[in-house]
């Protein structure tokens, strides 16, 4: 099948495939205007901060009572002339978000948002939208946009050099030349109760290289050399740009180690925007870069590459709504949770104490975090869990992707807290005890979970908690059980759940909204099992967003009798563990247990049951092979993603 679609073939599949399950459930009454109740009104259009390979898009509409509005999305690289299809935007409104014992009920407003994937940096696109109701449209009926996404950051070559040697150096220097990293940042005269008074000399589009050696200050010595006395850290608070940033990096010559000295955090950039960090080794720290904290501040900019970060309890992590277009990629980190076992959590063991928290936390907008190996944390990536959203400040557009997580204790990608377009996609995780990926809420949405391969969690796959609404799970892997607590809005297309219990259901799930959608996924099959698919949802349109006890209950002992039940799952297949050229199952009765990735091959055979059994779904799969697309996070005879940290970036 060719990549580009037509926009007559791309409207037919979009209303075939969005309008499945969701029927029109508001008609109008004898004596009541149809345009009140069902005609779509266009309002506001948003264009979020793009990324390097993705953007996102809001529509803000009013009127459909009945839900069958739908949005068609295309595409091109400007100058070109034909169209290529993306994914069409969710419609959101009326949902629901509360609970843990949080006071707040937060409904989600009446739009579309929705993504456009895998662009190219540095390059600009125009985007057309066109909003379809059979009921009418009043207002525009089509958008186009231009988006510039951006390009992989890198340090500014014409600005001023500067040279940074440890205490006690003794060879050759390069000038101009300093002792530590704040005299070069800030200046001469920064001991002791002086190390306020400088002022900073770095401007925007200046370097620091940083030699080899170690810089470990000692915080309880009144003059140390690198002037960080008591606190230990390094406050930055300089202004970079994103032409010009301020760029501090290793100089080449070996390795360079900024040891923390056990201090709280290591490098404050909470007031510092678009400072560049490359190829440090950053250890024995709480937290080593500390970029924002929420209702204080946030910086913009920051960009970690190629750095190793261990010892530490966080990584990076900033809470504030005001933090903008952050670039983590390519590093290693590495936390001090006991790499040898799988550390309980949550219900399923006694938790251990909490040596390391996340490697990384986020808000705001606009943030890559990249190709980076994370191990031994009780998180691996996250979305802050923020609250309510600030209406001018939401958490949106930003990017998980490629990352290899490995034995966290709590759950591999958290975007708990996000608003709209929060893209967590083609990622690996193995060994986490609680789940694999977490909505614990998402106000609204989308969330997208796509082509991430998930092994060994005993807990549940989703962790979908605190009524997450929006939420897309398309073409995952999941070797964990399907225990979806409860959500709305939520919709699951082509993903393999192959949980290793056989005492456990292979789907079991809530869901607040009759509008929710499964359909073409794969369950291992489970022997025995009087009840192997359950599923609450509401029994009818006026118990939509209603309370869990008001759901309806259905129960099923085998995927044929849960689609003729429910209406969905109606092209869901039963498969086992033979799909795979080579893949065992982990033990279900050993839940402590650590996998290494060697030894696993998540390659299909070619005349599997997972082969083929998937639908399309435009700008994710388009470049299947065979009938139709494969189930799962790998394509049959495509190349296997690259997890972790890349080379020549």
């Amino acid at each position: 099948m060719s990549y580009m679609l037509s926009t007559s073939f791309s409207q037919i599949v979009f209303l075939v495939f969005t309008l499945m399950g969701q029927a029109a459930t508001m008609n109008a009454q004898p004596g009541t205007s149809m345009a009140v109740r069902n005609q779509t009104e266009a309002g506001q259009f948003i264009v979020e901060p793009p990324t390097l390979i993705c953007a996102g898009f809001e529509w803000s509409i009013t009127g459909d009572k009945n839900r069958n509005a739908s949005v068609l999305v295309d595409f091109r690289k400007k100058g070109a002339t034909v169209w290529r299809q993306a994914q069409p935007m969710l419609r959101i409104g009326d949902e629901k978000v509360y609970g843990h014992d949080q006071r707040w009920v937060y409904t989600t407003p009446h739009k579309f948002a929705g993504s456009i994937f895998h662009l190219e940096p540095g390059t600009r696109y125009e985007c057309r939208f066109q909003l379809i109701d059979p009921d009418g449209v009043e207002g525009e009926v089509e958008r186009l946009v231009e988006v510039q996404t951006r390009d992989e950051p890198r340090p500014y070559k014409n600005g001023r050099v500067y040279h940074v040697y440890p205490p006690g150096y003794q060879g050759t220097k390069e000038s101009p030349a300093f002792t530590g990293l704040n005299e070069a940042y800030y200046g001469l005269g920064n001991l002791g109760d002086w190390w306020l008074v400088p002022e900073p000399r770095v401007q925007a589009g200046d370097m620091i290289l940083v030699h080899a050696g170690i810089y470990k200050a000692d915080r309880r010595d009144y003059v140390d050399p690198l002037a960080l006395p008591f606190h230990g850290t390094y406050l930055l608070t300089q202004k970079g740009t994103p032409e010009k940033p301020i760029t501090i990096k290793a100089a080449g010559d070996g390795e360079v180690i900024f040891d923390g000295d056990g201090a709280y955090r290591l490098f404050d950039v909470m007031a510092a925007d678009y400072h560049y960090f490359e190829g440090l080794t950053i250890r024995n720290t709480e937290i080593a870069f500390y970029a924002g904290l929420k209702r204080v501040m946030g910086s913009s900019g920051l960009i970690v590459k190629h750095c190793r970060i261990e010892d530490v309890g966080i990584a990076v992590m900033t809470h504030s709504a005001d933090s903008k277009n952050f670039y983590i990629a390519d590093n290693v980190m590495i936390g001090r949770h006991d790499p040898d076992t799988l550390i309980g959590w949550y219900g399923f063991a006694d938790p251990a104490p909490l040596t390391s928290y996340y490697a990384v936390k986020v808000y705001g907008q606009g943030h890559v975090v990249c190709h980076n190996y994370i191990a031994f944390f009780h998180d691996g990536i996250c979305i802050d869990t923020h609250g309510l959203p600030n209406p001018d400040k939401e958490c949106v557009s930003i990017d998980f992707y490629g990352n290899d997580i490995f034995n966290v204790s709590d759950d591999f990608i958290e975007a708990d807290g996000g608003v709209h377009n929060i893209r967590v996609f083609e990622n690996r995780g193995f060994n986490s005890y609680h789940s694999a990926l977490s909505a614990q809420p998402i106000f609204g949405g989308p969330v997208y979970f796509v082509r991430n391969l998930c092994y060994n969690i005993p807990g549940t796959a989703l962790k979908y908690m605190v009524r997450p609404a929006g939420i897309l799970t398309y073409q995952n892997t999941f070797i964990a059980e399907a225990s979806i607590t409860i959500f709305s809005n939520g919709h699951f297309r082509n993903n393999l759940f192959l949980g290793p219990s056989q005492s456990r259901p292979a789907l079991s799930a809530s869901t607040t909204t009759n509008y929710s959608t499964l359909d073409y996924n794969g369950y291992l099959r489970k022997e025995g099992i009087q009840t192997a698919y359950r599923l609450a949802y509401p029994a009818h349109d006026s118990l939509n967003h209603a309370d869990r006890k008001e759901l309806g209950l259905v129960e099923a002992s085998s995927l044929k009798e849960f689609g003729t039940k429910t209406g969905h799952e109606l092209h869901g297949v039963e498969l086992d563990i033979d799909i795979y050229e080579n893949l065992d199952l982990p033990d279900a009765e050993k839940s402590g247990v650590v996998y290494a990735v060697e030894g696993h091959d998540f390659r299909l055979k070619p005349d599997g049951k997972a082969i083929d059994a998937g639908c399309i779904l435009p700008n994710i799969n388009d470049t299947f092979t065979g009938q139709a697309p494969d189930l799962g996070a790998w394509e049959y005879g495509q190349p296997v993603p690259h997890y972790g940290p890349r080379t020549g970036h």
